[in-house]
């Protein structure tokens, strides 16, 4: 069968990734992640999997494109320009690469992601 199936949120099929990935900064409080990659193409340019934050701030720079859905937790992303929102338990969002971010958790978030990775980029998150 062609069909992948995946664990289930914070108990993935994969051992998690347990440092803070590539682009994200803490810059307030003391936030842990865990990101379980369950799936990724050949060519690496397409990946989903589960992921995991604890309450703090992130500085983020997105060099993909991100599917997002939160299954639990609160978070509050706030963009260059200063416009926040809130997500929840229950909400899907996108985030475009290029996008910066101030990720800030609020309740520990658990999420299923769906990342597009650009044919030209060498890193996963940017800088």
């Amino acid at each position: 069968m062609t069909i992948v199936s995946f664990g289930k949120a914070g108990a993935g099929n994969s051992t998690p990734i347990t440092a803070d990935l590539e682009g994200w900064k803490p810059v307030e409080g003391s936030p842990t992640m865990k990101t379980w990659i369950e799936h990724a193409t050949a060519d690496g340019k397409y990946l989903n999997g589960f992921w995991e934050a604890t309450p703090g701030t992130y500085q983020v720079t997105y060099n993909v494109d991100e599917m997002v859905h939160m299954f639990e937790g609160k978070a509050t992303l706030t963009d260059a320009g200063g416009e926040s929102r809130t997500y929840v338990g229950g909400d899907s969002f996108f985030v475009p690469a290029g996008s910066k971010v101030t990720w800030k958790t609020l309740e520990t978030v658990r999420k299923i992601f769906a990342i597009k990775v650009p044919q030209d980029a060498t890193k996963l998150f940017g800088d």
